[in-house]
């Protein structure tokens, strides 16, 4: 089986702001009714093919739209690339966003505008909406509907991400979450997001020897995975790491969590009532789930005044018209 990496979730900045309702009125489910009619069946058919291509594509492609709404809003800055090296992906907070995220999304973008319509007509930051919905629906998870009419933005700057580390406590990600808008109960839910994927030893080698949390069976098995080679070694995130599943859920109960962020949820009290519902109650995930990855497609949105439609996702008009 390929490997599958984590693209590590959690990303979140303190001084991330809510949506004004202005910017949110514009999102409808039907806003490319008249100008791109088939825009969500070119998508999932795009994303489709690049999940066939590659195993970590879904994972990918999901972490990828929480790394640009949870930075500048959603609206695709995490997909440019600057000449002179200053854009999102070059902060070594993000360095764990893979290719094959990226290449979903310019292979699911070059599918619309090969399509007449629709060409040059859809937003980068939509595109990346509707691309992480197929990677959930896709891998046996929930579907919904999508909230569009995101335009994508033109800056992406490197000293923009922060991003919290994988040893917060509790109350460390509540406060990042919360600067997000979220509640506790919203942000447990959103986080069973890592029930797709994997995580590189670097992310939580560091909880093998001396972390209680963690059940010692694993960890015993892990020193063998992480060991000879930490750089490289990996292990999945859940028992079911191509399913979109409450598993996640289920391996914290039993101290199998690999990231600490995550067995936190279980190992303090506060929180542990809602990992145990979610670990007997995969509809009640799956429910609030959708209500939690909604809200995030509504932080930061840009309208037209403020943004564009990039021709190019990687370059802002200017640049991809020189």
């Amino acid at each position: 089986m390929a490997r599958l990496r984590l693209v590590l979730f959690v990303a979140v900045v303190v001084s991330a702001a809510l949506t004004p309702p202005s910017a949110i009125a514009q999102l409808r489910t039907d806003y490319y009714a008249s100008t791109c009619p088939n825009l969500e069946t070119i998508v999932r058919g795009s994303v489709r093919q690049s999940m066939a291509q590659s195993q970590i594509a879904a994972p990918a492609a999901l972490r990828l739209f929480f790394h640009d709404c949870a930075v500048r809003g959603c609206d695709a800055s995490i997909m440019i690339v600057n000449s002179n090296g200053d854009y999102e992906w070059r902060n070594t907070a993000n360095q764990s966003l893979k290719p094959d995220g990226f290449q979903a999304i310019l292979s699911a973008k070059a599918a619309v505008d090969s399509n007449q319509q629709c060409q040059y007509k859809v937003s980068c930051a939509d595109i990346m909406a509707l691309a992480a919905r197929e990677a959930v629906y896709l891998s046996g998870g929930p579907y919904y509907q999508v909230q569009l009419g995101r335009f994508d933005g033109r800056v992406s700057t490197r000293d923009s991400v922060r991003l919290p580390s994988v040893n917060f406590t509790l109350d460390q990600l509540n406060s990042f979450f919360s600067g997000l808008g979220f509640s506790q109960a919203e942000m447990i839910a959103l986080l069973g997001a890592h029930t797709l994927g994997a995580a590189d030893c670097p992310f939580f080698q560091y909880r093998i020897r001396s972390d209680p949390s963690m059940d010692q069976g694993l960890a015993s098995q892990l020193r063998g995975t992480c060991g000879s080679n930490p750089s490289g070694g990996f292990a999945f995130l859940d028992p079911t790491p191509v399913s979109f599943d409450n598993a996640f859920y289920g391996n914290l109960q039993g101290g199998r969590g690999l990231l600490g962020t995550d067995q936190v949820l279980y190992s303090d009290q506060r929180s542990r009532g809602a990992v145990d519902n979610y670990a007997s109650n995969q509809g009640a995930f799956f429910v609030d789930f959708v209500a939690a990855i909604t809200k995030l497609g509504r932080i930061g949105t840009k309208k037209a005044a403020t943004g564009e439609i990039r021709r190019d996702c990687r370059f802002p008009n200017q640049r991809a018209a020189v």
